[in-house]
C-alpha cells in the first residue's frame, strides 16, 4: 500500500528532486547537494550547493518534505535541521541538536514525524530526538549505550552502531551493531518519543558477520539485513507484535569465485517489492535479486559493476523507475534505469560530479 501510495503522488510529476549527503573532498565546497531527477528520460540537472555544512554524510527528510536533517560526526556529535525552501530548494538551518553519542552515521524519522532517531557509530550507541511543529529539533528524550564486542579484532572491539531504521508500523526499532554482531530491538512509545527495551532485546548475528544496514519489504513481514564484513544479505521473517525476528535465509552478496577484499554498505527493497539490491564496495557492484512474495526468500538476478566505484549509498526513486548510485571514490553521481519486468539495472549515460557523495534522498512533492 505505501509503495502504491508513493508511486501515485509521484505519477504525475515529471521530475522529482534529489539531496546528496557528502564527506569533505579537496576541490568540493562541503555541504548539502541538490538536482532534479528527469523521471522520463533519467537525467540529471545541474549540482547546486543546498546549504554549506561540515562532512554532512547521512541525510533523511521529513514526511511532510518541509525539511530535512544531517548527521555532523565527531565527539560530540550533532544533527544539523534544516528548512527546505520550496522555490529554490535551498536549505536554511534551523538548530542543531547533540546525537547523544559519538561519531553519528545513521538517522530515520518516524513516518508521523514526531522524532528522529540518531545511530553512533564509534561510540556504539542510539538515542531519539523529538522533532518540534517549526521542524526544528529538541534535545534527546532517550539514549542507549550498547556494551561488548565480536570477533574481528580491527573493527569489532567494541560496539559499533551502525543504523537504525523503524518497522513498518513504528513501534519498533532495529539497531545494526557491527560491533556486536547483533541487532539491538526497542521498542518506540510514540507519546514520549523515548526508545524503551523490548522482549526480545536483540537478535545474534553469525560472529564476523558486521551488521549494517536493514531494509524492510512493504508489507512489514520480512527485512533484509545486509552484513559489511561477511558479504551476505540475512532474510528475516519479522514478527509485528513482538518485534522478533527469525532467520530463514543467508545469500552471499558476491560472486562466486571473487577472491578480492570487498564490504558491503546499502540495502533497499525496491517500491514494488519484487526485487532487493544491494551495494559491494571492493566488488564495485550492484547486487540484485529477487524476492519470493510469498517466503520472503532471495534469489540471485545478477550484478551491475557499470560506472560503479565504492557505492557507499544508493538510493531508489518512489516511482521504482531509476537507481541513484552515490560513488564515493570516483566522486560522481551514476543513474540507472530499472527494468521492470526483471529488475535488472540499465546504465544511462547520466553521471554527475559531487565531491565525496555518501547518500541519496528523495524529495516527494
Amino acid at each position: 500500500m505505501m509503495a502504491s501510495l508513493l508511486a501515485a503522488q509521484t505519477s504525475v510529476a515529471q521530475s522529482i528532486d534529489v539531496y546528496f549527503g557528502t564527506y569533505k573532498k579537496v576541490d568540493f565546497p562541503e555541504g548539502i547537494y541538490h538536482a532534479v531527477l528527469d523521471l522520463k528520460t533519467g537525467s540529471l540537472s545541474s549540482l547546486k550547493l543546498a546549504c554549506a555544512a561540515s562532512s554532512p554524510s547521512f541525510i533523511e527528510i521529513h514526511p511532510n518534505s518541509k525539511f530535512l536533517y544531517a548527521v555532523i560526526g565527531g565527539n560530540p556529535g550533532e544533527v544539523d535541521a534544516f528548512a527546505i525552501e520550496p522555490e529554490t530548494k535551498k536549505l536554511k538551518l534551523l538548530n542543531k541538536s547533540s546525537s547523544g553519542g559519538k561519531g553519528p552515521c545513521h538517522l530515520s524519522i518516524a513516518t508521523d514525524g514526531s522524532v528522529l532517531l540518531v545511530a553512533n557509530y564509534d561510540s556504539g550507541s542510539v538515542a531519539s530526538i523529538p522533532i518540534n511543529k517549526d521542524g526544528s529539533l529538541a534535545e534527546p528524550a532517550s539514549f542507549m549505550q550498547h556494551i561488548g564486542s565480536s570477533v574481528n579484532p580491527q573493527r569489532q572491539k567494541e560496539p559499533h552502531a551502525h543504523s537504525i531504521n523503524l518497522s513498518p508500523d513504528n513501534r519498533f526499532a532495529y539497531v545494526a551493531d557491527l560491533g556486536l554482531d547483533k541487532i539491538m530491538i526497542y521498542r518506540l512509545d510514540s507519546k514520549s518519543g523515548r526508545l524503551l527495551q523490548n522482549d526480545p532485546p536483540e537478535k545474534k548475528i553469525k560472529p564476523g558477520a558486521g551488521p549494517r544496514h536493514i531494509s524492510f519489504g512493504p508489507n512489514g513481514k520480512f527485512a533484509y539485513l545486509i552484513n559489511e564484513l561477511d558479504e551476505t544479505i540475512i532474510v528475516f521473517a519479522h514478527d509485528s507484535k513482538s518485534g522478533k525476528l527469525s532467520e530463514i535465509q543467508t545469500i552471499s552478496t558476491l560472486p562466486k569465485g571473487f577472491a578480492g577484499a570487498s564490504y558491503c554498505a546499502e540495502v533497499r527493497v525496491h517500491p514494488g517489492g519484487k526485487f532487493l539490491y544491494g551495494s559491494n564496495r571492493g566488488h564495485d557492484s550492484i547486487v540484485i535479486y529477487k524476492i519470493d512474495p510469498e517466503k520472503g526468500v532471495l534469489t540471485l538476478l545478477g550484478f551491475q559493476n557499470y560506472g560503479i566505484k565504492n557505492p557507499r549509498n544508493f538510493n531508489i526513486d518512489p516511482t521504482g523507475q531509476f537507481c541513484v548510485v552515490a560513488n564515493q571514490d570516483s566522486d560522481t553521481v551514476i543513474v540507472f534505469r530499472i527494468n521492470q519486468e526483471t529488475g535488472l539495472l540499465e546504465p544511462t549515460e547520466y553521471v554527475i560530479k559531487i565531491g565525496g557523495p555518501v547518500c541519496v534522498r528523495f524529495l516527494l512533492r
